[in-house]
């Protein structure tokens, strides 16, 4: 059973419309050809119309939709049913919200690491709805090493509401598994691209987004902080979470003005809920453009872009120091 966000009820009520319409043309009492075929017209130019001018909080809802296909949805389809998955960072356990291993992307053998947060209730609980612990970055870091061993591309599938802030994962080093991760991928010396596909939220998200390459889904977000906390945190409320994602300027379209991002991959009309198949195919082109480019540069020629362009990142203003005031005689 699909679901509908609030903004999405003009669409429901064409979808409710249409499949009444299919019930009665499966009964073969009336025939319903034309009324089907403005119906559904009707529901294409309503989908692109909704899409067209969504709000920052809207985008941020579309982007924690329950039908969103999230990472192992993409890895199996990048990877053609080829992905092989890793277990473990030899050092805790395995992190369930943390996936990641080789798979072949049109003939390439490819690193794939990301969040998964769960597909229904239960294995949610069991992802830990995609908040991975110090070992899950640790496990990250330890299969990109690894795809560096083998001169072999990273691609990483970012969609996390942060890492987890539970005490045992401060007790384990939470800070430090995170610094440590991007102070070492921005010295791989393999092409790495992350793709932010649903909630790219804070510290959670930067463990695995130092990239040659940094894409988002058109419906997606990027931010230091939420916009519930972030209003929590300014109006001690969540009621102003609207106005915070307005603020926080998180949605694609903003990073990419800000040169925070390298590029927006295009969602299927209505959402890459409304049609998976096709929301993992524009991921895959895109992916797979980038990657035939970056695999040809040089090595040293890769990190020393990498560097540059994070430390280019943000603007620095420098106030004028004061004029003295002349001593009075």
């Amino acid at each position: 059973m699909e679901t509908f966000l609030e903004f999405e009820k003009p669409i429901q009520n064409i979808i409710e419309q249409i499949e009444k319409l299919k019930e009665v043309a499966a009964q073969g009492e009336v025939d319903v050809t034309a009324t089907l075929k403005d119906l559904e017209k009707k529901l294409a130019e309503t989908r692109a119309q909704i899409y067209k001018g969504l709000t920052p909080w809207e985008r941020v809802q579309v982007s924690r939709h329950p039908d969103r296909p999230y990472t192992l949805k993409y890895i199996d389809h990048l990877s053609e049913g080829s992905f092989i998955e890793i277990h473990g960072d030899r050092t805790v356990k395995d992190d369930k919200a943390m996936v990641g291993g080789f798979g072949l992307m049109n003939g390439r053998t490819v690193m794939f690491i990301g969040q998964q947060k769960g597909i229904n209730t239960k294995m949610r609980q069991y992802r830990n709805f995609g908040m991975a612990n110090p070992e899950g970055y640790r496990k990250a870091l330890r299969l990109m090493k690894l795809a560096e061993k083998f001169n072999k591309p990273v691609v990483t599938l970012i969609d996390t509401p942060g890492a987890f802030p539970g005490l045992e994962a401060e007790e384990r080093g939470q800070g430090e598994a995170i610094a440590r991760n991007l102070y070492e991928m921005v010295q791989l010396r393999v092409p790495v691209i992350c793709v932010i596909i649903g909630e790219g939220a804070s510290g959670g998200a930067l463990g695995i987004g130092v990239g040659d390459k940094v894409l988002m889904l058109e419906n997606t977000w990027y931010s230091v902080i939420s916009p519930e906390s972030c209003s929590s945190i300014l109006w001690r409320s969540w009621d102003y979470k609207e106005q915070a994602a307005q603020a926080l300027k998180l949605t694609a379209e903003d990073m990419l003005a800000n040169k925070l991002i390298d590029g927006i991959i295009k969602e299927p009309a209505g959402g890459a809920h409304a049609d998976i198949d096709e929301a993992c195919r524009l991921v895959k082109a895109d992916v797979q453009r980038h990657l035939d480019k970056l695999v040809k540069v040089d090595a040293d020629k890769l990190v020393e872009r990498r560097v540059r362009k994070f430390c280019e990142m943000g603007v620095v203003l420098k106030a004028k120091p004061e004029k003295k005031a002349k001593a009075k005689a």
